[in-house]
């Protein structure tokens, strides 16, 4: 019985994610269900102060093997929260609100800024995002499309 107000959507282990907040259309995401917090890979990470409160500017490459396509952001500054990353490594990062296209549906969460340079995906979807009716499916990818061929080779650093 699904006591939820909404209904589930799947989704795959990994999926194509939008941001429509930084202008990315496409970013190659891995949903993580042992993860309480969707993370970004974000780079050049300065912390300001804006009309007395905290924001933070960072960078983004949207392409998992390339350097290309940096998208540079803004956003106030949410929390900061003590991680652990699944190497054990505990840091603190900042946290910001984002909103995210995943399969279809516009949802926002809260998403860590940290390295995800050496990891396989520049994006995870966590819990926090994924309990509001979505249903992962681990034997599945893609399940909200594929991205054009175009983005698929230049996440392949193929431009």
């Amino acid at each position: 019985m699904n006591r939820s107000s909404h209904s589930n959507t799947s989704t795959g282990w990994r999926e194509w994610v939008g941001l429509p907040d930084l202008g990315v259309d496409w970013i190659k995401a891995k949903i993580d269900t042992g993860a309480r917090t969707s993370s970004l890979h974000a780079f050049d990470v300065v912390e300001f102060e804006r009309d007395g409160g905290d924001w933070v500017r960072f960078a983004v490459h949207p392409w998992q093997e390339s350097r290309a396509d940096a998208v540079v952001h803004e956003s106030p500054v949410h929390d900061r929260r003590a991680v652990r990353s699944s190497s054990g490594h505990a840091e603190e990062r900042l946290v910001v609100q984002l909103r995210m296209r995943l399969v279809g549906q516009i949802v926002e969460g809260e998403v860590t800024l940290t390295n995800r340079d050496e990891m396989g995906f520049r994006m995870l979807i966590g819990r926090q995002v994924l309990r509001r009716g979505f249903i992962v499916d681990p034997a599945k990818s893609f399940l909200g499309g594929h991205a054009p061929r175009e983005t698929r080779r230049r996440n392949r650093g193929r431009a």
